[in-house]
């Protein structure tokens, strides 16, 4: 199964190189490019750049979330055979989450319409978190998508688990919303965020979530190749929406803790902070940019350019160094929340400090070091 989704990997690859390739081309011709800020936005002087390149993104899922689902609803096990032979033992459990699948796919379309008329006509930031919650309620309630459910027999309920779902879906949905704020940045986190959660579905033997994230990941290297410090198309938040969403769906979905009939093999509830180890570094630049700016009396949702990002080029490492070093960071902390899942008590423990020292390191630096002008490449 590992080899089909290797295959699914470079299938939304090339279908995100192709799509985004046409995009490119067509919006120049067409005008769409990047809009100017709204009122109280601070944005990087204005470049000649579409920001439409969230399409190759949502087309690398769609088109093959979309044959699969159909290929689940009206073929039997037996009709698949070299490569692709190992879909047979696990075709009961697709067909199992074929709701859930087309719930997904009908999610991701709405948040990509909604990013791409934001990317053409700016919406306001309350109307536009309003109709977030929207999928993130549907996937709390009605498609059995909640995080600690354990939780339900001491609380009277659901009720905590609902909202404790519906704020994490929305949370990591704006974490990658926010920091696609410079070339590359967005894009590359996914990737390696959603190699890292892709590990974790495939040690646990998720294969539907493995499906997902392997078409993430390769969507994602895709519309990079494009996007990566100089870019030549922005994704915009037709793209970054739908990014962050899977990877909020994915990771309340997946298993932390492996367990047999007599309960967990290895690890313990600490296996649950698996996703915030490694979606860390994003969380970071998100929670701290809204600290500064209510520090300063702003709103928290109107764009600006003191992002992690901004912070770490303003010291000098320049538009290329910041991703790159970006990149390493979050591959750091995500290393040691796959470990995580896997530890005992003490290792766990010293996996989160690894986790915090790195994180701490960063604010350290960022606190103490003081900021100038550097290359910008």
């Amino acid at each position: 199964m590992v080899q089909v989704l290797l295959i699914l990997c470079v299938l939304a690859f090339v279908l995100s190189l192709m799509v985004t390739w046409l995009t490119l081309r067509v919006s120049t011709r067409l005008g769409a490019l990047d809009t100017a800020p709204i009122d109280g936005q601070v944005k990087a002087p204005r470049r000649v750049i579409p920001n439409t390149g969230g399409i190759g993104i949502a087309i690398a899922l769609w088109l093959p979330m979309l044959a699969g689902l159909i290929a689940v609803s009206t073929l039997d096990s037996g009709s698949f055979t070299g490569v692709l032979e190992p879909i047979q033992s696990v075709w009961t459990d697709l067909q199992e989450r074929t709701g859930l699948g087309w719930g997904l796919l009908g999610c991701v379309v709405g948040l990509h319409v909604l990013g791409l008329i934001d990317d053409r006509k700016p919406i306001s930031a309350w109307p536009k978190l309003i109709i977030m919650l929207v999928p993130a309620i549907l996937f709390a309630t009605l498609l059995d998508t909640r995080l600690l459910t354990m939780l339900d027999s001491h609380v009277g309920g659901s009720w905590l688990s609902i909202i404790l779902t519906v704020i994490w879906i929305v949370a990591v949905t704006n974490a990658m919303n926010f920091i696609d704020n410079m070339d590359g940045l967005s894009a590359g986190i996914a990737a390696i965020a959603g190699g890292l959660f892709l590990i974790a579905a495939i040690l646990n033997a998720q294969w539907f979530i493995g499906v997902i994230l392997a078409l993430l990941v390769g969507g994602c290297l895709g519309f990079l190749v494009f996007n990566f410090p100089p870019a030549k198309i922005f994704m915009g938040d037709g793209g970054s929406l739908v990014i962050g969403f899977i990877l909020a769906i994915t990771t309340v979905r997946t298993t932390y803790i492996p367990a047999d009939a007599s309960g967990p093999i290895s690890g313990a509830w600490y296996g649950l902070l698996m996703p915030i180890a490694v979606l860390s570094v994003p969380l970071y630049d998100q929670f701290s940019v809204i600290l500064i700016r209510l520090s300063q009396g702003k709103s928290p949702f109107v764009g600006d350019m003191q992002h992690f990002s901004h912070r770490l080029r303003d010291r000098g490492l320049g538009n290329r160094g910041t991703a790159v070093v970006i990149y390493a960071l979050t591959a750091c902390s995500g290393i040691a929340g796959i470990l995580l899942t896997r530890a005992n008590s003490w290792e766990a423990a010293l996996l989160g400090i690894q986790v915090i020292l790195i994180i701490s390191s960063i604010a350290l630096f960022e606190y103490r070091s003081p900021a100038h002008r550097g290359p910008r490449d």
